[in-house]
C-alpha cells in the first residue's frame, strides 16, 4: 500500500485512469477523493449546531468551539469538513433553511468554485494574457534612486531598457516599471517626479518588447500618463485605496490591476503592533472588500489579481505562514501574485545584510509560492527564477 496525497481532480483523474476505472466510475469518485475544509468565522451558535447537524447527518462534519452546542458563548468559528461531494450536499440542504443559511449555501457554492478554478484570462487593450498550466514571471524594473534592492541600479534610461529587454530574453511574461520605493520608511514621492523617471522608459519600451508593461503605482495620474505610453497593466499596492481616483482609471482604461494587502503605508507599516487575530482572514477579507471597491466603479472583476502583501505590515512569522497557507487564498477566485524577492525576512533568516545576496533564500520561497498556489511570481533575477518556476510547475 502507499498514500495518496490527492490535491486536486487532475491528480485524481490521473490516478483512476492509472488503476483503470472507467469513465464514469472516475466522474462519481473523484469528489469522493477530494477533502474540503472551509472556515466560517464568527457565526451564531445556533446557525453553527445546524450546520454541523446536517453535516454529520452526511457523513462528514464541523468543528466548532467548546460551548456552542449549549449556546454558552454568542459566536463560534466553525470548520467545514467533508469531501467535496458531501460539502456540495451541504449547500444544497441549507439553502432552503431559514436565518442565514441561504447565505452560507451560496457562499460555499461560490468558494467550492473558486477554488477548483485554476485558468483567467486577463485582457489588456492590446491582449490576452492567459494565466494557467504555468506560472507567469513579473519582472520588477525599478526607476528609483532608493529601492531597498535595486534603487539606483539603473543611471539612464537606455540602461533600463537593456535590461528590460535581458529580462523579456531570461523568460519574463510581464515587465513591472515602478517610480517610488515602497520599502519600510520610505515617503511618497511626488507626482512629476514619479512621472519623469518612469514615463521616458514606458515610451522607449512600449516599441521594442513583446510582452505587456506594468505600471507600478499608487497615484491615478501616474496610472492614466503610463498606460497612455504603453502600459497595459496597473500594479497598486494600496489596493487603490491612496487615491480616489484610480479605479475610474483602472475602468475606463480597461487594464488588469493588481489589489495588494497592506496595513497603513510604506511609511509606517513595519511599526507597531504588527500582531494580527487572523491573519490569513483578515487579508482574505481585505481583498475580497477591496474587490467589491474596485467592481462597484466598474472595473472588471475578471481583471483582478491579489497580492497578499508579503512584507507589507507583516511579521517574519506572518510572511512565512503566508506562503504556508497561500492556497486559501484561491476562494477568491482571482489568480495570485506573490513577490518575495529579496525582501528582509529572508535576509532575517539566512543572516545576510545586503538584500540583493538574498537569492537563494528568494529561490526558497518563490518553488514554495508557486507549490502553494501562486498563478504570478514578481521578481528580480528573472533568469534564474525563470528555470526553478520550470522545475516548481512540472513538479506541481
Amino acid at each position: 500500500m502507499r498514500y495518496l496525497h490527492i490535491t486536486s481532480s487532475a491528480q485524481a483523474e490521473n490516478e483512476l485512469k492509472r488503476v483503470g476505472v472507467d469513465r464514469p466510475g472516475i466522474d462519481a469518485m473523484i469528489p469522493k477523493m477530494e477533502n474540503i475544509n472551509l472556515l466560517l468565522e464568527g457565526i451564531e451558535c445556533k446557525i453553527a449546531n445546524i450546520l454541523k447537524q446536517e453535516m454529520l447527518s452526511i457523513g462528514g462534519d464541523i468543528a466548532v468551539a467548546r460551548g456552542s452546542v449549549s449556546c454558552s458563548i454568542d459566536r463560534t468559528d466553525a470548520v467545514i469538513i467533508g469531501t467535496m461531494k458531501q460539502v456540495r450536499r451541504l449547500a444544497d440542504k441549507i439553502a432552503p433553511q431559514p436565518f442565514t443559511l441561504r447565505d452560507i449555501s451560496e457562499d460555499i457554492r461560490r468558494v467550492l468554485g473558486n477554488i477548483t478554478r485554476d485558468t483567467f484570462v486577463l485582457k489588456t487593450p492590446k491582449r490576452e494574457i492567459t494565466i494557467g498550466g504555468r506560472t507567469l514571471i513579473m519582472g520588477i524594473l525599478n526607476m528609483t534612486p532608493d529601492s531597498f534592492s535595486d534603487g539606483g541600479m539603473f543611471g539612464s534610461v537606455d540602461e533600463a531598457v537593456k535590461h528590460a529587454l535581458k529580462m523579456e530574453e531570461n523568460g519574463a511574461d510581464i515587465i513591472d516599471i515602478g517610480g517610488e520605493s515602497s520599502r519600510p520608511g520610505s515617503e511618497a514621492v511626488p507626482v512629476k517626479d514619479e512621472l519623469d523617471r518612469v514615463i521616458p522608459l514606458i515610451e522607449k519600451l512600449e516599441g521594442l518588447l513583446s510582452i505587456p508593461i506594468s505600471i507600478d503605482t499608487t497615484k491615478s495620474d501616474v496610472a492614466s500618463l503610463a498606460i497612455e505610453a504603453g502600459a497595459e497593466m496597473v500594479n497598486d499596492i494600496s489596493a487603490m485605496r491612496f487615491d480616489a481616483k484610480m479605479p475610474e482609471v483602472v475602468a475606463d482604461c480597461r487594464v488588469p490591476v493588481v489589489l495588494m494587502h497592506m496595513r497603513g503605508a510604506p511609511k509606517t507599516m513595519q511599526e507597531g503592533d504588527l500582531s494580527y487575530r487572523s491573519l490569513m482572514g483578515e487579508i482574505t477579507g481585505f481583498l475580497e472588500g477591496s474587490m467589491e471597491n474596485a467592481r462597484s466603479s466598474g472595473v472588471d472583476v475578471e481583471n483582478i489579481v491579489v497580492d497578499p502583501g508579503i512584507g507589507f505590515g507583516k511579521s517574519t512569522a506572518d510572511n512565512l505562514a503566508i506562503l504556508r497557507h497561500l492556497s486559501e487564498l484561491k476562494s477568491l477566485g482571482r489568480p495570485i501574485m506573490v513577490g518575495t524577492s529579496r525582501k528582509r525576512f529572508i535576509g532575517e533568516i539566512t543572516g545576510e545584510d545586503l538584500a540583493r545576496n538574498c537569492v537563494e533564500g528568494t529561490a526558497a520561497s518563490v518553488v514554495a509560492s508557486i507549490m502553494n498556489g501562486a498563478d504570478i511570481i514578481r521578481v528580480h533575477d528573472v533568469g534564474f527564477m525563470k528555470k526553478l518556476s520550470r522545475i516548481a510547475d512540472e513538479i506541481k
